[in-house]
């Protein structure tokens, strides 16, 4: 174990406070490691040192990139400060809470998600204004192999499966869009009279909306906060609650959404802290040695 060597691949900005030792979860992680006598190294995140990673002894963590090796995990923020998780597959789909069922709620998770909430979004006081909140992320047009539709076709359906409310699409305010998908957008938002086109506002939305319909951007997991059902067109690790269209049928899932009430408080502090390393918390150190334990790491 002495002789056991952990890379962090780490881009400018996180190598750089990891190193002065201002990033309190790297951080930790690194003296988890060094607790168990292995040797840390900080090198920059780039193809080379990933492409590199899988042919050199010892072990590697990647931030938020995918894994390269059987020895490799990736570290990534759960939605919010300071929740993180430590898994051997970038996408959040197949992190161990994905593959976990929801047991129900747990003493004090009432007073969890009420300091959550209040910390994260001020005082909430949510309405039904009568639409549908749907955030889009990226390529529209395109349906990939995580998603039960493309994007825009999921646009189709909430308008196809509830012919009553107004529908209001968002883009991210960050993500870039190529042309051809903004027209596809615009011809559908002339076609469709009770259809908006808009971007951001997230909070807004999620005070408003009736429910919230999306591939699966994390706006649906903050709408869980807002006590606002959601239906999923995609895989993600924040299913339980949720309409899910992959194990439900577009029909159903509609069906469902509509009279939804799962208890939000319970599932925020049970993917949070029970399901998540939680780096505000004295036994962080624990939890991470349990995380990096089942990826196979030497601690």
């Amino acid at each position: 174990m002495q002789d056991a060597i952990a890379r962090f691949h780490l881009d400018p900005e996180l190598l750089a406070s990891t190193a002065e030792g201002r990033h309190n979860f790297l951080n930790r992680i690194k003296g988890v490691c060094e607790t168990a006598g292995m040797r840390v190294e900080l090198v920059p995140n780039d193809a080379g040192t990933r492409r590199a990673s899988a042919d050199l002894e010892g072990y590697d963590l990647f931030h938020m990139d995918p894994p390269t090796h059987d020895r490799a995990l990736t570290v990534r923020r759960v939605y919010h400060y300071p929740f993180w998780a430590i898994e051997p597959h970038a996408e959040r789909w197949r992190w161990r809470v994905a593959q976990t069922a929801f047991p129900g709620a747990a003493p004090g998770a009432r007073r969890f998600a009420d300091y959550w909430r209040e910390r994260l979004f001020g005082a909430v006081r949510p309405a039904r204004g009568g639409y549908v909140y749907v955030p889009l992320q990226g390529r529209i047009r395109d349906h990939r192999s995580f998603q039960t539709a493309a994007p825009i076709d999921m646009i189709h359906a909430v308008l196809r499966q509830d012919p009553k409310r107004n529908v209001i699409a968002t883009l991210h305010p960050s993500e870039e869009y190529d042309q051809a998908d903004l027209r596809a957008l615009e011809k559908l938002d002339w076609a469709e009279p009770r259809l908006s086109i808009q971007t951001g506002e997230m909070h807004r939305h999620l005070l408003a909306c009736d429910y919230v319909v999306t591939e699966n951007s994390s706006a649906a997991f903050n709408g869980f906060f807002f006590h606002k059902p959601c239906v999923l067109f995609a895989r993600i690790d924040f299913h339980h609650i949720a309409a899910n269209v992959a194990a439900l049928g577009e029909d159903e899932a509609f069906r469902q959404v509509r009279d939804m009430q799962p208890d939000y408080d319970g599932y925020i502090h049970w993917f949070w802290q029970v399901m998540s390393i939680n780096a505000g918390r004295p036994e962080a150190d624990a939890r991470i040695a349990e995380a990096l334990r089942r990826g196979g790491w030497p601690v």
